[in-house]
């Protein structure tokens, strides 16, 4: 899926599960988040997180402008109960010139249908939204598996600050509270590196550690 560089207003429609665990991630990152849905109750419980929540009863074009969608680097599309009613959102957001349009998909079909609209596609549920948000946060941010005590081991691309210094020099246990599992380089994985290895461009880390630390350590990174 194609992420747009330095992207900084998103736009989210559909507060479903899967739209309000990715406000509340955007939105927690310090990112601008307009939230649609249809639903009082969900807009005002989407105002936790982000002032710009909104009911719109209506999502075409005109409505959809009222709100300010035009003005979104990103706008995903969280419908999927209706698959008629998602499509048509999608296509209509296609319209409007966004550049980057992600939509959920609840089957291969529904889709396949989205792809051919030229909206990129995710499917569902919380977890995915957690990742498809720091995703879009973090460049370097290639997938996480969370662990019970909130813990979580995420895997990362090493970013420009760390190429050249080593683990040693970067003291990450005792700096950032997190332990580095693995490093993989040109597809292999090696889980039996020294301290006073160099990280090289190219190279992606495994890092395990409490969920805050290891959200600190990969904004540090940037």
């Amino acid at each position: 899926m194609k992420r747009k560089d330095y992207a900084s207003s998103y736009g989210v429609i559909g507060l479903g599960r899967f739209g309000m665990a990715l406000v509340e991630c955007l939105s927690s990152a310090g990112k601008e988040v307009i939230a649609i849905d249809k639903e009082e109750s969900r807009v005002r419980e989407a105002r936790r997180f982000t002032e710009m929540a909104l009911v719109v009863e209506n999502l075409d074009q005109e409505a959809l402008e009222e709100a300010g969608i035009r003005n979104c680097d990103v706008v995903v599309v969280c419908i999927g109960e209706r698959i008629d009613v998602s499509i048509l959102v999608t296509m209509t957001v296609l319209k409007m010139g966004i550049a980057h349009v992600i939509s959920k998909a609840t089957s291969f079909i529904h889709g396949e249908a989205l792809k051919q609209l030229g909206a990129s596609v995710v499917f569902p549920e919380r977890d995915m939204a957690i990742r498809l948000g720091k995703g879009l946060i973090y460049d370097s941010f290639l997938d996480s598996v969370a662990l019970g005590g909130d813990a979580e081991v995420r895997r990362i691309l090493v970013t420009k600050k760390l190429i050249g210094t080593s683990i040693q020099d970067m003291n990450i246990r005792h700096r950032y509270g997190v332990n580095i599992i693995a490093i993989e380089h040109d597809g292999h994985t090696n889980v039996n590196f020294n301290a006073d290895y160099f990280f090289r461009e190219g190279d992606a880390i495994c890092i395990v550690g409490q969920s805050k630390n290891v959200e600190y350590f990969e904004k540090d990174i940037h």
